[in-house]
């Protein structure tokens, strides 16, 4: 943070589907007195809106006009979690589903609906105190944050993770049918035109392969301070 800002601190923590952003994000906030904002939860509510609806997914026109006329939310819920509301809906239990999964992508690829989101994610961080995940946060969101992250970790143990918290949700998939699904995934997202996955140059890189959730989260506050000096 420059001397004298007066803004609180905007930490940008990005990285592919698996690696443990939301996760790590979210505790790390906990841990900051910040607020956690998963970004990638308001295009997951979108995408699920345009299923409930019926809205072709390969119209991007579509998409947009959805977009201007829906309402997203995001708040902190009793146990820390990102509730995320719909039109007033609260459909945080809906937003990881095999089908808002395969959806996700192709929603957050469309220039015109990224744009929008973006909009309105730096509406909600323009005073800081935030903790911001997502795929291009450090890059294009919040290019200014004070300290930025870039997490990865490898193709079997993302789709691992992936299989556990779908478990979690009462879907059993196969690890490599995730493992296939999060390849794709991770090649939309790094070839889309607007605004692609990619490591900004000043974020520090941490592999979680083999990382117990704390042990990033204690790394990440490390980092933080030396930055910040706090």
């Amino acid at each position: 943070m420059t001397a004298g800002s007066i803004r609180q601190p905007i930490i940008a923590v990005d990285g592919p589907a698996g690696a443990g952003k939301s996760t790590v994000a979210r505790k790390l906030a906990e841990r900051l007195g910040l607020l956690y904002m998963d970004t990638g939860a308001m295009y997951r509510g979108l995408a699920h809106k345009a299923l409930r609806h019926g809205v072709d997914l390969r119209d991007e026109s579509s998409l947009e006009d959805l977009l201007t006329h829906t309402v997203i939310d995001l708040y902190r819920g009793r146990d820390g979690q990102t509730e995320v509301l719909v039109d007033g809906e609260n459909v945080t239990p809906y937003l990881r589903t095999p089908e808002v999964n395969a959806s996700v992508s192709v929603v957050a690829g469309y220039p015109s609906v990224r744009v929008e989101m973006v909009r309105r994610l730096r509406k909600l961080a323009e005073h800081g105190g935030v903790v911001m995940d997502g795929r291009d946060i450090g890059t294009y969101v919040l290019p200014e944050a004070d300290v930025k992250f870039f997490l990865t970790a490898s193709l079997e143990a993302r789709a691992r993770r992936r299989q556990k918290d779908l478990a979690r949700l009462g879907y059993q998939v196969a690890v490599d049918v995730l493992a296939q699904e999060i390849d794709h995934r991770d090649r939309l997202d790094s070839t889309r035109a607007v605004a692609p996955l990619a490591r900004a140059t000043d974020a520090v890189m941490i592999d979680t392969t083999n990382l117990e959730v704390d042990h990033v989260v204690d790394e990440m506050l490390s980092v933080f301070r030396r930055v910040v000096g706090e």
